[in-house]
């Protein structure tokens, strides 16, 4: 890798670390750019995986304020997501991407009719539990957990917009503050990108010096994403959401 290759990785993983924080999709900065050194798919994704947990890890300390009161949620969420993320790994190394890459663009736009939606349908959907004499459940509930585990199969298969997923997931069932569910996505993606990049150990091969360069860059952006994200009101940040989640559909469309 030269010095200008090094210096747009470095670049793109500071890029993938401030977005990831703020919404996900972080792996659309740094997948293309490891492609275009000349690294392999899979070698790129799996190194990819790896540099990025510092930057989870990084956005989720500075969404710690947030995260308080959460404790039981992050770890009935995060059991379910750890799961997930196994599965997506194994997956990686024994089907085709051909199986996901119909799927995902589905995946994502549906996200973010969630998103954009999640105020109206969050206020029908207590109005009828009210109705029915049901306060709901304050985690989710299955449809939660379940689809917290499709996500994070696919958040440990490929994991762009990954993020995209969770916040529609969580925004929509859960009885929260966006910031606060924000939050709870940042830790998620650590335990997910963390299983999965454990397994590729094991049965992958790295390209160690992008892993440096995307840990080092992904753990400062974490800092500027939780700085700027923090400070964003709820529709400024669905705003955010919307926009990376539909240029994530379009580069995946196109890749």
């Amino acid at each position: 890798m030269s010095v200008w290759e090094s210096l747009a990785v470095l670049a793109a993983g500071i890029g993938a670390g401030t977005i990831n924080t703020i919404v996900g999709s972080g792996t659309l900065i740094t997948f293309p750019v490891l492609l275009a050194t000349g690294l392999p798919p899979v070698t790129a994704n799996v190194s990819n995986t790896l540099g990025l947990v510092p930057g989870s890890l990084s956005g989720a300390i500075g969404y710690r304020k947030e995260l308080r009161g959460q404790r039981a949620r992050v770890l009935r969420l995060g059991a379910v997501s750890l799961v997930g993320g196994l599965a997506g790994a194994v997956l990686l190394v024994t089907l085709p991407s051909d199986s996901f890459d119909t799927i995902v663009p589905v995946l994502i736009a549906l996200a973010l009719v969630l998103v954009v939606l999640q105020p109206r349908l969050a206020k029908a959907l207590r109005r009828r539990q009210e109705a029915a004499g049901d306060t709901g459940h304050p985690d989710g509930g299955p449809a939660l957990l379940t689809g917290m585990l499709l996500s994070s199969a696919y958040g440990g298969y490929f994991g762009a917009a990954q993020g995209v997923l969770y916040l529609g997931l969580m925004g929509l069932l859960l009885h929260e503050d966006l910031q606060r569910v924000n939050a709870v996505k940042n830790v998620v993606a650590v335990l997910v990108n963390s299983v999965a990049a454990l397994f590729f150990l094991f049965v992958a091969e790295f390209d160690w010096t992008a892993v440096v360069l995307i840990a080092l860059g992904s753990t400062l952006g974490g800092q500027i994403g939780a700085k700027v994200g923090r400070r964003l009101p709820p529709t400024a940040l669905r705003a955010v959401i919307v926009v990376v989640g539909a240029l994530a559909i379009v580069q995946l469309l196109l890749r």
